[in-house]
């Protein structure tokens, strides 16, 4: 099913606003608001823009009014909450531009700026803003003002973030969101198996040729990449979350062989799975 394109709008006159992201709400969107999102306890795959990129724990981003995006959270366990992540909206005018206009705010304004083509801050950031974004889902009144602007600051003195997209937010981009959508649902739900070019391409109602151009132009990444990302993003998981076997892992996530497994996953985690599990184990 083609998830659908909708535009979010608040009415209802509050300035800004928290909630958790759960398993349905995996839907591309854009509304006029900012975003920021935590992501606390799920991994899968986020679009924003032009950029498609797999997440996991205390991944932090903020997206800008009408950047569309979206997310899909890997299927979890039998007792999986669906609460993965962490959500809050707020408008620019709800903080006004009198006080957007002060010396002190320069570093606000430019974060507010970057936004426009999404921002993703490290897993570091990502737990500093845990605390404060906790509070948002609960405190009311000046309090809520306060953990919202306490958010800000930890987010303008990071040192180290990165623009996602390279596109801006305008444009009519619904048919190339479609297809990557149901794209990036059909691997997270498959990638346990071998996915041929041609069966995906088919999805996508492309020819082979056609759907790899597309991907690549569209994602800065080849598919079989991303497909491998997406496997060792679900092996990570398992190496932190159970007791499973390495050479067991390797056949759940869909790896053929050990050694394309071990190759891939020093690409994309930066270190062996051995070294990997001993980070959480220690």
């Amino acid at each position: 099913m083609i998830p659908e394109i909708i535009s979010i709008r608040h009415d209802d006159g509050s300035g800004f606003r928290a909630g958790w992201v759960d398993n349905e709400s995996s839907f591309l969107h854009v509304h006029p608001e900012y975003e920021i999102v935590l992501n606390v306890t799920g991994n899968g795959t986020r679009v924003a823009g032009d950029s498609v990129e797999i997440f996991d724990h205390y991944d932090l981003v903020v997206y800008g009014p009408e950047l569309r995006h979206f997310w899909n959270f890997y299927k979890g366990g039998e007792y999986d909450s669906g609460r993965h992540a962490i959500m809050c909206h707020f408008r620019r005018e709800s903080l006004g531009e009198p006080l957007l206009s002060q010396f002190e705010t320069a570093d606000l304004r430019s974060l507010l700026d970057d936004a426009s083509r999404g921002i993703s801050f490290t897993a570091a950031t990502g737990m500093a803003a845990e605390d404060p974004m906790r509070r948002l889902l609960t405190e009311t009144g000046m309090k809520k003002m306060v953990s919202l602007f306490r958010l800000l600051e930890i987010l303008c003195s990071a040192e180290k973030f990165r623009i996602l997209s390279g596109e801006s937010p305008a444009g009519n981009h619904e048919m190339t969101d479609a297809r990557l959508a149901e794209v990036c649902s059909f691997v997270r739900d498959n990638f346990f198996r071998p996915i041929p070019v041609k069966e995906v391409a088919g999805i996508a109602k492309m020819s082979p040729h056609s759907f790899s151009r597309f991907f690549s132009r569209n994602t800065a990444s080849g598919f079989v990449d991303y497909v491998n990302q997406v496997r060792t993003n679900k092996a990570c998981y398992l190496l932190r979350e159970t007791d499973h076997q390495i050479n067991e892992i390797v056949f759940e996530c869909g790896f053929a062989t050990v050694s394309n497994f071990n190759k891939q996953f020093r690409k994309h985690a930066g270190m062996s799975a051995r070294d990997y599990r001993a980070q959480y184990r220690n």
